[in-house]
């Protein structure tokens, strides 16, 4: 069976907190196979089953808002993130020939369960709040709406691109 076209989203990540100077090499490596190396590793297999198979396909890699600004205590979390967001563009660039597309979605804080654990405190919560013109953090829908565009038809001239998904978090 041949696909008109094939799509991945990769959405793993994991967010080991500490200070610069008390960054572990353990949180470092670990940061770096889920954040970095297994966006690598599972694009490659993908992509090298659209081109041997001759299809089009869309990636989304989901990045943050923390790969474009530094933030206390995210020193490997911002740094994985901003190379997630390079990768993407040589992905884009030397899978564009394929025809496929590549790009990032880069949120904000989202409200999922754990979201919701982390970012309720109103104290904790609120420095981040009052930077976003927006007012509030992103729900999930707010990503899935913007990974679906991506994958879509809609964005076909779309690839290399990261689509703020901050409320504005950037701009303040």
């Amino acid at each position: 069976m041949i696909l008109k076209s094939r799509l991945l989203v990769n959405n793993a990540a994991v967010a080991e907190l500490q200070p610069f100077l008390q960054v572990t090499r353990s949180a470092l490596q670990r940061s770096l196979d889920v954040n970095f190396g297994a966006v690598l590793h599972v694009s490659q297999i993908v992509a090298r089953q659209m081109i041997a198979q001759g299809v089009p396909g869309a990636i989304v890699n989901v990045s943050s808002q923390a790969s474009k600004r530094a933030l206390r205590d995210h020193a490997v979390y911002c740094s994985t993130k901003s190379a997630l967001d390079m990768l993407s563009k040589v992905m884009a660039m030397e899978l564009g020939p394929h025809k496929i597309r590549v790009n990032t979605v880069n949120p904000t804080v989202v409200m999922t369960d754990m979201g919701r654990i982390n970012w309720s405190d109103p104290q904790k919560s609120a420095a981040m709040i009052n930077r976003i013109p927006l007012g509030k953090f992103a729900e999930v829908d707010d990503v899935v709406n913007s990974i679906l565009f991506l994958l879509s038809d809609k964005s076909a001239m779309t690839t290399g691109s990261s689509l703020m998904i901050d409320g504005g978090f950037l701009v303040s």
